[in-house]
C-alpha cells in the first residue's frame, strides 16, 4: 500500500518563490568598499529573475557550472539561487586558494563562467588564461578601484542585468536529485576534492536550521553570515535564511573585527556564524559594543575552545553554540545546544557541555569506530573512535570518484578523520582530526583538549599543538603559542599554569612564542603549515 500524497521534488525553486511571495519586505543589507547598500527581497528577487535570463544569454549550458569568486554579499545571494533554479550547478571558489589550486578545481569542475567581485578581479585575472573551460569573466563592480582588463572575455554584471528580461515563469527542477552546488574539501593532501550537494540534500539541510535543537532560524530573526559563503555554502546559513524569512546582513570584503562588530550592533543582528578565529579577533572589542540582540553565536569550522565561548559569556552573557561539520555533511551534522538534562549541572559542568560539538541533528546519524578494525564502540564518553556519518546530506562519494573510496566505509557511511568519544546521550565530544594526534610512548595525546587549556590562560590569545618526533616517545607535543599584545608569558610559567590541568605526561616538551598561527583558507589552524616550519625541530633531552 503507498501514501496518497503529492510527489513534488524537494528543490531550491520552492525557497526562492517562497521567499519572493512572502517576504518581499524584509531587508539585504550588504557593506562594500563603496559604501553599504541596503535593498529588500521583492527587488533581489527581480535581479534574480534577470540573472536568470543571463545565465541563458551566455550561453551557459543546461547543467553548466557557474563558478563564483565572491565575498558574503547580496549580489552573490542572487547567483545562489539564479544557478541552481535553472537547473545549473553553483561553484563557489575559495577565493583563499593557492593560484595552482584555484586552476585545478575551476578546471576539474569544468567552470563555464565565473563571477567575481571587482575587489577581488587581482586575484582571480592572473590565473585566467589557465581556466580551460571559463568562457566568460562577469565582473560585479563593488566599488573597489581594481582596474577591469580590457579582453573581450569581460562582461560587467550591472549591464548583463539592465539588458535582460526578467524570466517571467515559475522556476523549476523536477528531479530533486540533481545537482545544485558543489564545493571543494580544503586542508587536506593532494588536490582538493568535489563535493556535490543536491537540491534535495541543500532543501533537507536548510530545513533543519530552522529546528529549535539547531540554529532555530526563524521571521524575526536578523542574521549576519561571518562564515565565507564559498565555504560549504555558508553552513547553509543563507538558504535556511530565505526559507525562514530573515533579515539577511553581509559584510562583504571587510572581515576585520572592528568592521563585524560595527555591523552587528547597528543593525541589532540576533544570529551569527563564524569560525573561532573570527571571534578571537572580536573578543577584545566586546565592551566597546551593545551586542544585546544578539540570541545565538554559531561557532564551528574547528573546535570552540571553552575559554573562548567563556568569555562571551561573560562579558555579553552568550556563550558560543558549537557546531560540528564538513564540506561532506553539507556541514551541520551536530549542534551542542543545551538539553534538559543540563539543568541541574553546574556552571562549569554546563561550561563542559558547551564546549563538546553536540548532538546530531535531526536525520544525521553517527558512529564512531576503531579505524583498524571497523568495530563499533560504545557511547560512554570513555571510549574514543574514527567518528563516522551518514545521512541524506552526506556525501556519498567524491566528485569523478577523487580519492576512490578510502573515506568511506563498505556500508555507505563517511569517514570523517575525526577522532571522537559520544556521551550516553549522543553528544559528541572530538578528541582530535587523526592526523593531529600526539602519539607519546603507545599513547595518544589530544592535541584539541591540551591547546583549549592553554588558551585558558589570560595571556594567550591563541595556541595550536603539533607532533614533533621523538627518538624515545616517538612523538611528543610541542606548543605553538601567541600572546596577547601587551602581555608576557613565559614557557616556564605557561608549564606552571597547566601542571594541575592535564595529566603529567601531557605537558609539552617545549613552546615556542610565535607572532600569529598561520590560517587554511577558510580560516582554521593549519598545523599543515606549523608542521613545516618546525620541521627538523630538536626537542629539549
Amino acid at each position: 500500500m503507498l501514501g496518497l500524497m503529492q510527489d513534488r521534488p524537494l528543490s531550491l525553486p520552492h525557497v526562492f518563490h517562497r521567499a519572493e511571495r512572502m517576504f518581499g519586505h524584509k531587508r539585504l543589507i550588504t557593506a562594500s568598499p563603496a559604501g553599504e547598500r541596503e535593498t529588500t527581497v521583492a527587488e533581489w528577487a527581480v535581479r534574480v529573475r534577470r540573472l536568470a535570463t543571463v545565465l541563458d544569454d551566455l550561453g551557459v549550458s543546461a547543467d553548466g557550472r557557474v563558478g563564483t569568486f565572491c565575498w558574503n554579499t547580496d549580489r552573490h545571494l542572487e547567483l545562489y539561487l539564479a544557478a541552481p533554479c535553472t537547473g545549473r550547478v553553483l561553484h563557489t571558489l575559495n577565493i583563499r586558494l593557492f593560484p595552482e589550486q584555484l586552476v585545478y578545481v575551476a578546471n576539474h569542475a569544468e567552470d563555464e563562467v565565473v563571477f567575481v567581485d571587482r575587489s577581488l578581479l587581482p586575484v582571480l585575472w592572473p590565473v585566467v588564461d589557465q581556466l580551460e573551460t571559463v568562457r566568460t569573466i562577469v565582473v560585479i563592480d563593488d566599488g573597489a578601484d581594481a582596474e577591469i582588463p580590457s579582453d573581450p572575455r569581460v562582461r560587467d554584471y550591472e549591464e548583463l542585468l539592465a539588458a535582460a528580461e526578467p524570466f517571467a515563469g515559475r522556476f523549476s527542477v523536477e528531479d530533486e536529485n540533481a545537482a545544485a552546488a558543489m564545493c571543494y574539501t580544503s586542508g587536506t593532501t593532494g588536490n582538493p576534492k568535489g563535493v556535490v550537494y543536491s537540491h534535495r540534500s541543500a532543501v533537507l539541510h536548510s530545513m533543519v536550521t530552522l529546528t529549535a535543537d539547531a540554529f532555530g532560524l526563524a521571521e524575526r530573526d536578523v542574521v549576519l553570515p561571518v562564515v565565507p559563503m564559498f565555504h560549504a555554502n555558508a553552513w547553509g546559513i543563507p538558504y535556511g535564511a530565505l526559507l525562514a524569512g530573515c533579515d539577511l546582513v553581509f559584510p562583504g570584503p571587510n572581515m576585520s573585527p572592528a568592521a563585524i562588530a560595527s555591523q552587528l550592533e547597528r543593525h541589532r543582528v540576533t544570529v551569527t556564524g563564524g569560525v573561532p578565529t573570527i571571534w578571537m579577533g572580536m573578543r577584545p572589542l566586546l565592551a566597546d559594543h551593545d551586542l544585546s540582540a544578539l540570541r545565538a553565536i554559531i561557532c564551528g569550522g574547528s573546535a570552540v575552545p571553552r575559554a573562548l565561548s567563556e568569555a562571551y559569556r561573560e562579558a555579553i552573557g552568550l556563550p558560543m553554540l558549537h557546531a560540528w561539520g564538513m564540506t561532506e555533511t553539507s556541514p551541520i551534522a551536530t549542534v551542542s545546544t543545551p538539553r534538559s538534562h543540563h539543568a541541574g549541572w553546574t556552571e562549569d559542568q554546563r561550561a563542559d557541555a558547551r564546549a563538546r560539538q553536540g548532538q546530531a541533528v535531526p536525520f544525521v546519524e553517527l558512529r564512531i569506530a576503531d579505524p583498524d578494525t571497523g568495530e563499533e564502540m560504545p557511547w560512554d564518553d570513555e571510549a574514543s573512535g574514527e567518528l563516522q556519518a551518514a545521512g541524506p546530506w552526506i556525501a556519498a562519494e567524491y566528485y569523478r570518484g577523487e580519492g576512490g573510496g578510502a573515506q568511506f566505509t563498505a556500508d555507505g557511511w563517511l569517514k570523517t578523520g575525526d577522532v571522537a568519544a559520544v556521551d550516553r546521550w549522543g553528544f559528541v565530544r572530538l578528541v582530535d582530526r587523526t592526523k593531529d594526534l600526539v602519539k607519546s610512548g603507545g599513547e595518544w595525546i589530544s592535541s584539541v583538549d591540551l591547546e583549549n587549556e592553554i588558551m585558558a590562560h589570560p595571556a594567550v590569545a591563541e595556541a595550536a599543538v603539533i607532533a614533533i618526533p621523538h627518538e624515545k616517545w616517538t612523538e611528543r607535543p610541542l606548543a605553538c603559542v601567541v600572546v596577547k599584545p601587551g602581555e608576557s608569558l613565559t614557557a616556564d610559567e605557561l608549564l606552571e599554569f597547566l601542571a594541575p590541568r592535564v595529566a603529567k605526561w601531557w605537558l609539552p616538551d617545549a613552546v615556542e612564542f610565535i607572532d600569529e598561527v598561520p590560517k587554511t583558507s577558510v580560516g582554521k589552524f593549519s598545523k599543515k603549515t606549523l608542521r613545516e616550519k618546525f620541521d627538523g625541530y630538536s626537542l629539549p633531552s
